[in-house]
């Protein structure tokens, strides 16, 4: 007897409809999957016969063939088990295969035959939806993130004996509810930070329009504080991007079942593997600029990390995606990105009256971080130690909250919101070319600044282009519809070199 049963393997941060075929025959016993399983799901064979036979079920005495469709696909990990469980049961008469056509099901198998809960459960109901299935069956401590997803079914169930009663119609399905989002917000507040009133400006701008941004100065000054408090200032993720944001953590094995309140914000330290950050691995997975993705990703001591390393974040700044192709198998992750980085002045770090290195060593460091890279930041601050006063001054009084100025950011982003309705761009930042050139009007003196500026070699065509954007979002964070002088005049003052930041 054949039966099938739909379920979804992981693809990317996506889910592909994947069929699994269970043909029972006589003859000797036997049990083979094919269809390119990798040792996972081949394991699942003795998964599945001690889970049936512990729950009271029969393990069908002949030649079984389970095929996983389509074929030309690499299936990998455990979330096969139950699909595979309930096709056998199908194939072998003991659950009706009548409304097997609504459902898609998902789980790891436990020997008992009690489910464990799996990575990218809501890409799986995401797919499910769009191949129309009506209802889906997953662990119970994946069934609150599955029904975040609309229009969807969603059964969550404990073992696979509950699965069959619920399959005959002796039990009825429990409804499923999502969790409520955390209502957490970040740690740390921007008016912690004593003095800086420099660097909190290019921090305001940066989440304003969601621009990159470079750090530099002297260990101690303040430049992981900062940037630490940066979420603090961000405005919430919309809908769309929350359900972004969990399904790559889902994915990533890194969620808690709760839709994203929060822009995520990730930190790797700087001895990172260039698939570490970028993604990669035999079976592709995403890397840190994935996780950030919607949200910052912070490297600390930027000049330290690997040449490969950096290089390979500059096509995920410029397109908001990573491409990977790994043993012939291509994967596309989503990085839409906040980068900032922070590093110091010269390879010691000491303060310049103590700093011994020589200009050949301060030029060496500087080449760590090359020209494509920077020409991809938008805003390069110096951050310099704090003054005695600032460090001794406890009057709170002096220093905004974040509160304050996430007010302002959000503000100036739902300006960018209207204007830029209709578009793919979702902030300042992400606009291309001909869009910057359509949303930012410049007046006369605007104008002639930048011609004066603006000599060959002074700008890339890509920095151009940035400093209009880093304008823009000035003016909105001023309210202003029109982009005059003293904007561009600030955003260009973003735009020095870290030999011209060292000599300031």
């Amino acid at each position: 007897m054949l039966a099938s049963v739909a379920t979804f393997a992981l693809d990317g941060i996506d889910s592909r409809e994947i069929a699994v075929e269970v043909d029972l025959r006589r003859g000797l016993p036997a049990f083979q999957i094919v269809g390119l399983p990798d040792a996972a799901v081949r394991e699942s064979r003795e998964r599945v016969r001690a889970a049936l036979l512990n729950s009271g079920l029969d393990f069908p005495l002949g030649r079984l063939t389970a095929n996983l469709a389509p074929a030309h696909v690499r299936k990998a990990g455990p979330s096969f088990d139950l699909t595979l469980a309930v096709a056998l049961l199908a194939a072998s008469g003991q659950v009706p295969t009548d409304e097997l056509g609504r459902y898609a099901v998902c789980g790891e198998l436990s020997l008992s035959g009690s489910l464990r809960g799996v990575h990218g459960t809501l890409a799986v109901a995401l797919g499910a939806r769009r191949c129309g299935y009506e209802r889906l069956v997953v662990p119970s401590a994946n069934a609150p993130e599955a029904a975040l997803v609309e229009g969807l079914e969603v059964i969550g169930v404990e073992t696979i004996a509950e699965l069959v009663d619920l399959l005959d119609g002796r039990m009825e399905p429990r409804p499923v509810a999502p969790l409520a989002s955390s209502a957490d917000r970040p740690s740390g507040d921007l008016a912690d930070v004593r003095g800086q009133d420099d660097a909190k400006r290019a921090l305001e701008i940066a989440a304003a329009g969601g621009h990159n941004l470079l750090m530099v100065g002297p260990p101690g000054a303040g430049k992981t504080m900062l940037a630490r408090r940066l979420p603090s200032i961000l405005p919430p993720p919309s809908f769309d991007e929350a359900v972004e944001i969990t399904r790559i953590h889902s994915v990533a094995g890194i969620g808690n079942g709760r839709l994203a309140s929060e822009r995520p914000f990730r930190a790797p330290h700087h001895t990172i593997s260039p698939p570490g950050l970028v993604g990669g691995g035999g079976r592709p997975r995403p890397g840190e600029v994935t996780l950030a993705h919607r949200g910052v990703l912070f490297l600390d001591e930027m000049a330290e990390f690997s040449r490969a390393a950096l290089e390979g974040l500059r096509q995920p700044l410029e397109s908001g995606e990573v491409d990977v192709m790994r043993g012939q198998t291509p994967a596309r992750f989503p990085a839409a990105v906040m980068l900032v980085g922070a590093t110091n002045e010269c390879p010691c770090g000491r303060s310049r009256s103590d700093c011994r290195c020589t200009d050949v060593e301060i030029a060496r460091y500087y080449r760590r971080l090359s020209g494509p890279l920077l020409d991809r930041i938008d805003l390069i601050c110096t951050v310099n130690a704090p003054s005695r006063d600032d460090l001794i001054d406890v009057d709170a009084q002096r220093a905004e909250s974040s509160a304050v100025v996430r007010a302002r950011v959000v503000a100036a982003r739902e300006r960018q919101t209207d204007r830029l309705a209709g578009t793919t761009a979702l902030c300042n930042a992400q606009m291309d070319g001909p869009l910057t050139r359509e949303t930012v009007p410049l007046d006369a003196d605007a104008m002639s600044l930048l011609r004066s500026i603006d000599a060959p070699g002074d700008l890339s065509g890509r920095a151009h282009d940035r400093v209009l954007r880093l304008a823009r979002t000035i003016a909105d964070l001023d309210g202003r519809e029109r982009v005059g002088a003293d904007d561009v005049a600030e955003a260009l003052g973003y735009k020095l070199t870290l030999p011209e930041l060292a000599a300031a």
